[in-house]
């Protein structure tokens, strides 16, 4: 078996492709500024691909704008849900009255199962 054992190339070192003939695409440096460390990136992409407004800085991990004419492009966040606490769901279906008013019965019971009736 060893007698035939592939000779010649070896295997995933060497491409079998060339690059003749191959067109690549026009590219643009686009700048990044990060708000957070104040650093700037700079990024290639295609003069056809749709830029990002923003990309993550790789220097912090936070968010980076889109630089243009020296001036950061203003990032639309209108159609962003903001972020909803429990709190904020917690009022959509009660008052702070009728919150109140639970908590002051709920407080009450825990003290007459502690043995601890506060006198009104």
């Amino acid at each position: 078996m060893a007698d035939r054992s592939l000779r010649g190339m070896r295997i995933g070192a060497q491409s079998l492709q060339s690059e003749d003939g191959v067109v690549f695409a026009a590219r643009a440096d686009y700048t990044y500024r990060c708000e957070h460390c104040g650093r700037e990136t700079v990024m290639p992409f295609s003069t056809e691909a749709e830029i990002p407004e923003s990309w993550e800085c790789r220097f912090c991990g936070q968010s980076a704008t889109l630089i243009v004419d020296e001036k950061p492009v203003e990032i639309d966040r209108s159609g962003e849900k903001v972020a909803r606490t429990h709190w904020d769901m917690l009022l959509e279906r009660r008052t702070r009255a009728e919150l109140e008013e639970l908590l002051e019965e709920r407080l009450q019971w825990l003290r007459a199962r502690r043995g601890q009736q506060k006198s009104a």
